[in-house]
């Protein structure tokens, strides 16, 4: 006598030997809900405050080593501002072009809530707030070079000062140049070697105008001024500057100027 055997395959062996089988007869888990995804774009840094219009204050253009020094550094920077001038009629003014201020007060630059009276102070803010412009040099060691002689312009030089003060309407053919003040131009004439050999011209940092070439170029008057005999790199530099739009629009203006101080006039 023969039994029929119903025979029913274990799931362990359906999925181990008919993985087709196993996947028809185990359970359907229902479909996981889908959850939509939220794409959130990428965060931009905030678009940076345009600079406010800013006010400068300077006096005679015709006198003032140090106005032309900041409105240079305003110009280069591209900051939008209006000038506010103050004649060399006052006496603070006076005092400030004839080396009896204790200060330079000139120039003054107030940028919205921000006041900055110092030239260097000025050329740090301006640097700050448009670093496209390249007022300081990217590379760190040059930035530090142009640092310092732009310190050394800002503190030192007193005999250049006083005995060749710049007088853009004046000039002096074969001015007799005494030993201390030829003493600054030599040192000068050396820190423009270095930077023109170092950087490569033609500018004191290479190719793009720096607040060096700002704080340098009443010395170009000066030396246009009194006839000072340059060599060629440092005569090259002076031409170079002084062919710049900027110191065109300023000399043009100072050209102009009715004040005189005669005590600037008079030749000695």
């Amino acid at each position: 006598m023969c039994l029929a055997v119903s025979y029913q395959p274990s799931r362990d062996f359906i999925s181990k030997h008919t993985p087709t089988m196993a996947n028809t007869l185990a359970p359907k888990k229902p479909a996981a809900k889908k959850t939509a995804v939220k794409l959130v774009p990428a965060s931009k840094p905030p678009a940076a405050s345009p600079v406010a219009k800013g006010v400068l204050t300077i006096t005679s253009k015709n006198y003032s080593s140090w106005s032309l020094r900041g409105w240079l550094m305003a110009k280069f920077a591209g900051l939008s501002f209006e000038e506010r001038v103050i004649s060399p009629d006052d006496p603070s003014t006076r005092a400030d072009l004839l080396l009896l201020s204790s200060s330079i007060r000139v120039p003054d630059l107030k940028v919205g809530d921000v006041h900055v009276w110092d030239t260097l102070a000025i050329a740090e803010y301006l640097n700050e707030n448009f670093p496209d412009a390249g007022l300081l040099p990217a590379d760190p060691k040059a930035r530090a070079h142009c640092r310092a002689i732009c310190g050394e312009m800002h503190s030192g030089f007193a005999s250049l000062r006083s005995a060749l003060p710049m007088n853009l309407r004046a000039h002096f053919p074969k001015f007799k140049i005494w030993s201390r003040a030829q003493q600054d131009i030599d040192r000068i004439s050396a820190i423009w070697h270095e930077c023109i050999e170092t950087y490569g011209g033609p500018f004191l940092f290479g190719q793009q105008r720096t607040v060096a070439d700002a704080m340098y170029a009443p010395v170009c008057t000066r030396f246009m001024t009194y006839d000072v005999k340059l060599d060629k790199v440092c005569a090259a530099y002076c031409e170079t500057m002084l062919a710049q739009p900027e110191m065109k629009e300023w000399t043009k203006a100072a050209l102009s100027e009715p004040a005189d101080i005669d005590e600037l006039d008079v030749e000695f």
